[in-house]
């Protein structure tokens, strides 16, 4: 007699060893191509049926195609989830380490980026290969907490023996998605994983309700940023005539004269000033504006003038650029870090690669994560007016830079190597 599926959890609360025999039981028959006497769950069986499909082996080692500690910390630096570290770890980690399970954050193609939680857990994970960097896309390694959750769209929970890999089956797993608010887009995975006895029937609806706090988190910086960038057109739209609008850099639109207005723009995929074409509105121009794009209609082109940045050293720890087109100017203060990045890019007008920009700064050409990384920042408030490969001042801007009357004061707490350069004195005949 088939007994109709359940799910695990509820046999696990009573007896965590009755329900890890079973679920075995029914792994062990569906690899040999039996019908498992409890056969399992129709997001498990439909699951494992994808990976089986697809050639994925339950001895795959968790190891291969680990991820480099640099494409990590890039892909860190990259991803969307950066800015809802602190709903996830707030919401999960603390009651993870409590309950003897890690958490796991992936982004979307499924590599674990951030790994947290119990320290028994956590060395037990080690030794099976749960790591940073680990693939766990549902084709490499069947169902799991990650790859499921990714491919369904939905929270799922994976217990024991319905892992395929022979490695996970001693850890269930409750994962749920994250996708981008603004449009649906997946951008990662959150994952408790933990051993079968330590799990709760309410770790899916908790792991799917921090998930959806972090979405919350997401929208509310976009409409945040949007509200930044509307201020930034303010003074600017009025000025003009005909049809304009005022984009960040995803195209969601902040404000618009002239026309009705639309939600969001298609620009292209990297986009950059003067005249487009636009699938939604024909040719326009594009100006680059701190945070966004002013675009217009061709036919309403405007005065053109000449980008100018002036990169701001004058005086100690008020270091800044600005930013001055026909659609006016804009200032943005910089760190130390930034303003260093700034000037060596300012020095090298032809561009600096990842290396060299290490090299001028550490005086080591091999610390290009930390350079790529500070880089990326930079880029979210100057982006349309650099280039990289290699990094540089876009060729048509008029680029500035204002020094200290003392050549010693140049940025006076840095320690790399060719700001302390530039700090000496230039040679009189």
């Amino acid at each position: 007699m088939v007994n109709p599926p359940a799910a695990p959890t509820q046999h696990a609360t009573v007896d965590a060893a009755r329900t890890a025999r079973m679920l075995g039981d029914a792994r062990h028959t569906t690899l040999n191509g039996q019908r498992a006497r409890t056969p399992p769950r129709p997001v498990i069986e439909e699951s494992w049926e994808r990976a089986l499909r697809g050639g994925t082996h339950p001895d795959h080692d968790l190891r291969t195609g680990l991820l480099s500690r640099e494409e990590v910390e890039r892909r860190r630096g990259t991803s969307p989830l950066r800015h809802v570290l602190p709903v996830l770890r707030e919401g999960l980690v603390s009651v993870a380490d409590a309950a003897h399970h890690i958490v796991v954050i992936a982004d979307d193609e499924g590599r674990a980026l951030w790994r947290e939680g119990s320290a028994a857990v956590l060395r037990k994970a080690d030794e099976v290969g749960i790591e940073v960097g680990t693939d766990w896309r549902e084709d490499v390694i069947g169902p799991n907490g990650v790859g499921t959750p990714a491919v369904v769209r939905r929270p799922v929970q994976v217990f024991a023996a319905e892992h395929l890999s022979r490695a996970l089956t001693a850890f269930t797993c409750a994962g749920a998605p994250i996708t981008d608010p603004r449009d649906g887009r997946l951008i990662g995975v959150v994952d408790v994983s933990g051993p079968l006895e330590t799990m709760h029937p309410a770790t899916l609806a908790w792991v799917d309700s921090v998930a959806k706090l972090a979405e919350a988190r997401l929208r509310e910086l976009h409409m945040t940023s949007l509200e930044r960038l509307r201020a930034v057109a303010a003074p600017i739209l009025p000025r003009l005539g005909g049809q304009a609008l005022v984009v960040d850099r995803d195209g969601w639109t902040a404000a618009v004269t002239g026309m009705p207005y639309v939600k969001r723009i298609a620009l292209p995929k990297s986009p950059s000033a003067g005249r487009r074409w636009l699938p939604s509105l024909g040719l326009c121009s594009l100006e680059p504006l701190a945070g966004g794009w002013l675009v217009r209609a061709a036919d309403e082109p405007g005065p053109r003038a000449a980008t100018r940045i002036v990169l701001d050293l004058a005086l100690p720890r008020r270091w800044s650029v600005t930013v001055s087109g026909c659609a006016g100017s804009w200032t943005h203060e910089l760190s130390p870090r930034h303003a260093e990045l700034l000037y060596l890019l300012a020095l090298h007008r032809t561009g600096r690669s990842a290396a060299g920009l290490a090299e001028d700064m550490f005086g080591d050409p091999g610390r290009t994560v930390t350079v790529r990384a500070e880089m990326s920042r930079v880029r979210r408030y100057l982006g349309a007016f650099l280039e990289h490969r290699p990094y540089r001042f876009c060729e048509d801007a008029e680029v500035e830079v204002v020094l200290p009357d003392d050549p010693r004061e140049l940025l006076p707490y840095s320690t790399a190597p060719a700001v302390a350069k530039g700090r000496r004195p230039v040679p009189t005949s």
